[in-house]
């Protein structure tokens, strides 16, 4: 985990204006709403009566020091885990579990912390693959080539293309995904989440695993997909530099419960926020 710390909070590496994640409802975000939403292992609470907020076209992190919670929450926000309270509101519908079948029909898609990539299969061909469900033609037709087969092949190109461009990709459109440096294979398989346009994305650990550069890069790349697409962005990230210059509100969790929320400023001199990444009491900051 990355932490900047002036004594007086983090410090943001390149802060942003917090008022961007009030974009209009033609923006073409999803909004999403965790109320009261408990779930446990074992008698152990993974997260404990979450209640947080996000708005549609926003950046939105989650953060907080390893077990607090924050994957189980995108697992709950996919329908991987079935929470046992409360409810997840996705745009306008209400889940007690989100139908994971039903996830790119609601406009969501994520990403995972590991890589899971075709390796052998090229950059546009992974990408493509983001699309698969939206096929009409029949078996026969993509065999023959023809009637809606060629018209799905137009639509998927196009689609591939408007993303390989937007990540910087063309260089290695054509490359087998496996050949390719990992910082590019993060990239990728961001871009097989983006091709469908989601109206909300769900990235688990984008940039784990990256060099500082590539990072930024990619942190580019996350801003620039809500910027082009309005897509809303729900981020759970260990680099709080990176977390605090690209999110436009920040929930922080600890033992499984929300302990401050807001803007990166606010988050950033929040006493409770320090602590938990810190590890020590009040008294002995102020010594």
């Amino acid at each position: 985990m990355t932490v900047a710390h002036s004594g007086a909070g983090f410090r943001a590496a390149a802060p942003v204006d917090p008022a961007r994640f009030d974009l209009p409802a033609s923006a073409g975000g999803q909004s999403l709403t965790f109320r009261g939403v408990s779930l446990s292992f074992g008698g152990v609470s993974a997260v404990r009566d979450i209640d947080l907020s996000v708005a549609a076209g926003e950046i939105r992190a989650v953060i907080g020091p390893n077990g607090a919670g924050k994957s189980s929450l995108i697992n709950l926000a996919t329908g991987l885990y079935a929470p046992q309270a409360g409810w997840i509101n996705i745009g306008e519908r209400s889940f007690t579990t989100v139908p994971t079948r039903r996830l790119a029909r609601l406009g969501v898609a994520r990403t995972f912390q590991n890589l899971a990539l075709f390796k052998a299969l090229s950059v546009r061909d992974n990408i493509a693959a983001g699309l698969s469900h939206r096929a009409r033609a029949s078996f026969i037709e993509h065999v023959a080539g023809i009637g809606r087969a060629r018209a799905d092949a137009a639509k998927v190109h196009e689609a591939v293309d408007r993303v390989i461009e937007l990540l910087d990709l063309n260089a290695v459109s054509h490359r087998a995904a496996g050949t390719l440096p990992y910082g590019l294979q993060k990239r990728v398989e961001l871009g097989r989440a983006l091709v469908d346009r989601p109206r909300l994305l769900l990235l688990d650990e984008p940039m784990a695993g990256m060099t500082a550069t590539e990072k930024q890069d990619m942190a580019g790349f996350v801003r620039a997909a809500r910027d082009r697409f309005g897509t809303t962005i729900v981020l759970v990230e260990h680099d709080i530099g990176i977390v605090m210059g690209l999110s436009d509100r920040i929930a922080v969790l600890d033992h499984g419960t929300k302990i401050a929320d807001g803007t990166p400023a606010e988050v950033a001199a929040d006493q409770a926020v320090i602590d938990a990444y810190l590890g020590v009491a009040h008294e002995e900051i102020a010594a």
